[in-house]
């Protein structure tokens, strides 16, 4: 019998040669340990790069402890969380490390809630202090009376810039704070409030796209762990790395990179709009980075930019996509801008820290595949309705089990329960793996549409329709089946190019061009033309959404 020398998992075949499959995590580590021994390592580099204005590891450190000595002052207590309002902005990278300093919990909040959102996210999470952004008070004025803060600090959009003025605070029936006073005010003793690995850093809430968002509790070893994982995986030097990244920090892919490159001693771009794509062409220019990170959805529009098409990507070496599938068919474009063997798309989730499975730094990168599953993680591809291994090519649904996988949900023991079964994380997500261990999305296990007993994976259907030569993005969802009670149909909500007009007529070229390619069932029986498509902080078509407005026709 020949033996395995993968113990099952074929994927590691494919790593590059200096990935691990396993490592000795360090015990009881905290985040803000490794984030100051980047400080001591280089502790005169910049950190952070906010409209120019540079501010160092060492000033990040002696910030971040005025910040923490200013919780404990208010009366918080290991555990206790604290929420983060803003865009991304200096006072939000002083707050990471002050909060885990504190030994308290962030929760990132995101700027698109709504005062009801708002408030269901404070009062769940019971974040006792929050740092928001002072163009948010209007949303926070709606909410203060109903929830139970102790305390709120404001910034804004000058702090920390040349001849910056002080905001003007409002108020408030809840004492509220400049962050400016609190960065003058508070001591800049070191502050190191020891708990647990075992103990949350993070509460970050879920996108929410198919129903109530939930908060993700991510521990010290998640996170500390992780930062391991993906440090060894991009085969990561410390200081030598210059990364920029539009994703905002109050989303997990964001927060990941806001706290990887505060522990890796890696210098990023603070960008406050990552729609402000004019001033991202003109920070790549002058900052130089080493690599990008995006969403697709900013990706293609830099590409619609002349500049970015003119930009010297020579000192690039990654151009990372996630959080939502890159469109394949712009894939050869992209790499005639940016150089070829550059562009590598990742995947993964709020619970798992985030990140599951990327392409290879060095090795092969497969175009419309997330990559291999980073070191130190297992997956397995299960029917959705036995959890019975597929064989290799097959959809199925994707478990997960690792060092970077929540704890659980706040406040949530069913829907915790729900997501794991002995020991694996059941991530929703319908995906199949080739022979090499390269992970391919297929769908949402709740957005694949039974018509007639069949499975559709509207994901697959968009990408085809989105090969259209009129079709500038596309989603398709399942509908009741008017026809049929009890069965469903698919409906696709499509955005044409410009200039192509919404007719009758362009249905029915659109439905025949599904034909030639795929099984009748497929094709959409239902198609709605839209000027645009609601998505998410990060590119992600809300669902949820969508099917109110195919609802109000």
């Amino acid at each position: 019998m020949v033996s395995d020398p993968y113990g099952g998992k074929f994927w590691r075949k494919s790593f590059d040669p200096h990935v691990k499959s396993h490592f000795d995590y360090p015990e009881n580590k905290l985040f803000h340990d490794l984030f100051l021994e980047a400080v001591d390592e280089v502790p005169d580099i910049t950190a952070v790069n906010y409209m120019g204005k540079e501010i160092t590891f060492r000033q990040i450190d002696a910030l971040s402890n005025r910040f923490a000595a200013f919780l404990i002052k208010q009366g918080l207590k290991p555990g206790d969380v604290v929420g983060v309002y803003s865009l991304n902005l200096p006072a939000y990278y002083i707050a990471i490390p002050a909060i885990s300093k504190a030994g308290c919990v962030l929760t990132g909040v995101s700027p698109l809630l709504t005062p009801r959102e708002l408030e269901y996210q404070l009062k769940d999470s019971g974040a006792k202090i929050l740092l928001a952004l002072d163009v948010f008070w209007g949303n926070i004025s709606q909410v203060i009376d109903r929830v139970k803060l102790k305390a709120i600090a404001l910034t804004g959009f000058s702090d920390f810039l040349p001849d910056a003025q002080p905001i003007k605070l409002p108020e408030s029936s809840v004492p509220v704070f400049r962050f400016t006073d609190i960065m003058q005010e508070y001591p800049a003793d070191p502050v190191n409030i020891r708990v647990k690995g075992e103990d949350p850093l993070l509460m970050q809430y879920t996108g929410g796209t198919t129903g109530p968002s939930k908060g993700a509790v991510l521990t010290h070893n998640n996170v500390v762990r992780h930062m391991i994982q993906w440090g060894n995986y991009v085969d990561g030097v410390k200081g030598q790395e210059r990364i920029l990244c539009p994703f905002p920090l109050f989303h997990q892919a964001g927060l990941f990179l806001g706290l990887f490159c505060l522990v890796w001693a890696t210098p990023q771009v603070a960008i406050p709009n990552p729609r402000d794509y004019d001033f991202i062409i003109k920070t790549i220019k002058e900052y130089k980075p080493t690599v990008l990170t995006a969403v697709p959805t900013i990706y293609l529009e830099l590409m619609k930019k002349p500049e970015f098409r003119a930009l010297d990507f020579s000192g690039v070496w990654g151009c990372i996509a996630g959080a939502a599938p890159f469109p394949v068919e712009y894939l050869k474009e992209f790499e005639d801008i940016v150089g070829k063997d550059k562009f590598s798309e990742v995947y993964g989730m709020t619970e798992t820290c985030p990140l599951i499975a990327a392409n290879p730094r060095y090795g092969k990168r497969k175009f419309g595949s997330v990559g291999l599953p980073v070191g130190d993680t297992e997956v397995k591809i299960v029917d959705p309705a036995t959890r019975e291994p597929v064989p290799i090519g097959e959809p199925g649904e994707l478990a997960v089990r690792g060092p970077q996988v929540m704890k659980g949900y706040h406040n949530k023991p069913e829907e915790t329960a729900n997501a794991f079964r002995e020991g694996w994380f059941y991530t929703g997500d319908i995906c199949r793996m080739d022979e090499d261990g390269y992970i391919f999305i297929v769908d949402r296990l709740k957005d694949m549409v039974i018509v007639s007993g069949y499975k559709v994976f509207t994901r697959e259907l968009d990408d085809i329709i989105v090969e259209h030569p009129d079709v500038a993005l596309a989603a398709s969802i399942g509908v009741p089946d008017p026809n049929r009670p009890g069965n469903e149909q698919v409906a696709s909500a499509i955005v044409l190019k410009e200039g192509v007009e919404k007719n009758e007529a362009e249905k029915e070229k659109i439905r025949e061009f599904i034909r030639k390619r795929e099984a009748p069932y497929k094709v959409p029986k239902v198609i709605v033309f839209y000027d645009s498509l609601p998505t998410s902080a990060v590119g992600k078509i809300l669902k949820r959404e969508l099917r109110e407005m195919l609802k109000a026709g």
